[in-house]
C-alpha cells in the first residue's frame, strides 16, 4: 500500500470519527465524569499556531505569548494536553515508520510500520482538527496533518513524553539498516507504544471530555494488541 495523500487522510479521518461515535459506552480506561469543571488552558512549551477568526490567516505565537482558550472550551487542561503531546508522540512514530521501506530487512515489519504510518497520520489530522475548533493551538510539527511541518524550536525528543526515542536513539535508527534496523526498531517501538499506553491512561484518570477519552481507548486498545505483535517479530529475528 502507497502513503495516503492528504485527501485519502481526511477520508480516514472522517471514518475514525464516524467509528468514535457508534463505540459503546464501556471503556477498557476508567474515566472522570464530563460534567467535571474545566481546568484551565495549559501554557504550550513550544512555538505553536494559534487559529485566526473567519477570514485571518492563522499567527505563530511563543508560549509566553498564548492566553489559552476561551472560556467554556469544551476540552479541560487534560484534555488538550493529551491531544497536543499524542500528536508529537505520533510524529515520531511516523518518523520511525517511514525509515522501513528502505531500511528494513522484514517485509512484515515494512507492512506493519506502513499500517502505523497511515493509523496514526489519520489519528493526527482528527486531533489536530479538534484542537484547531477548539481554538487550542496546534503543535507546527502536525500542521497539514501528516507531521511534516517543521519542527518547533527547542522542542526535541529528549525527555519529552513517556516512550519517545532520544535524538541520539533516532540517530542511530535513521544510520541503522537490514536486521539491526529491524532490531532497533521493534525495540523502540515496543518501548513507544507502552509510553502511548500510560499517557492514555493518564488522561483516562484526569480527563472529561467524551471524544477525547473514548480515542485514548482506541489507541489504547489497538496499540497494546500491537505490542504483542512487535514482541512475536522481535522474538523471531
Amino acid at each position: 500500500m502507497g502513503k495516503l495523500t492528504g485527501a485519502g487522510r481526511r477520508s480516514l479521518t472522517r471514518i475514525a470519527a464516524l467509528g468514535l461515535a457508534v463505540l459503546g459506552p464501556a471503556l477498557l480506561l476508567t474515566a472522570c465524569t464530563a460534567d467535571e469543571e474545566p481546568e484551565a488552558t495549559p501554557t504550550p512549551s513550544s512555538v505553536v499556531v494559534q487559529p485566526g477568526g473567519p477570514g485571518e490567516p492563522n499567527t505563530t505565537i511563543a508560549p509566553e505569548d498564548y492566553e489559552g482558550a476561551p472560556d467554556g472550551a469544551p476540552f479541560t487542561k487534560a484534555d488538550a494536553t493529551f491531544l497536543t503531546d499524542m500528536v508529537w508522540h505520533h510524529d515520531q512514530a511516523i518518523q520511525m515508520s517511514v525509515l522501513a521501506p528502505e531500511r528494513a530487512e522484514s517485509d512484515q515489519l515494512k507492512t506493519f510500520a506502513e499500517r502505523i504510518d497511515v493509523v496514526q497520520a489519520s489519528e493526527i489530522d482528527l486531533m489536530t482538527s479538534w484542537l484547531e475548533e477548539n481554538d487550542y493551538p496546534v503543535p507546527l510539527t502536525a500542521k497539514g496533518g501528516d507531521g511534516s511541518g517543521p519542527r518547533a524550536p527547542g522542542h526535541g525528543h529528549d525527555g519529552a513524553m513517556p516512550g519517545m526515542l532520544t535524538d541520539a536513539e533516532m540517530g542511530a535508527l535513521e544510520d541503522a539498516s537490514g536486521a539491526e534496523f529491524d532490531r532497533l526498531y521493534l525495540e523502540g517501538m515496543i518501548r513507544h507504544h507502552e509510553g502511548a499506553l500510560t499517557m492514555c491512561k493518564e488522561v483516562a484518570a484526569e480527563g472529561s471530555q467524551e471524544r477525547v477519552l473514548e480515542l485514548a481507548n482506541n489507541i489504547a486498545a489497538d496499540q497494546a494488541a500491537e505490542i504483542d505483535r512487535l514482541r512475536q517479530m522481535l522474538d523471531a529475528l
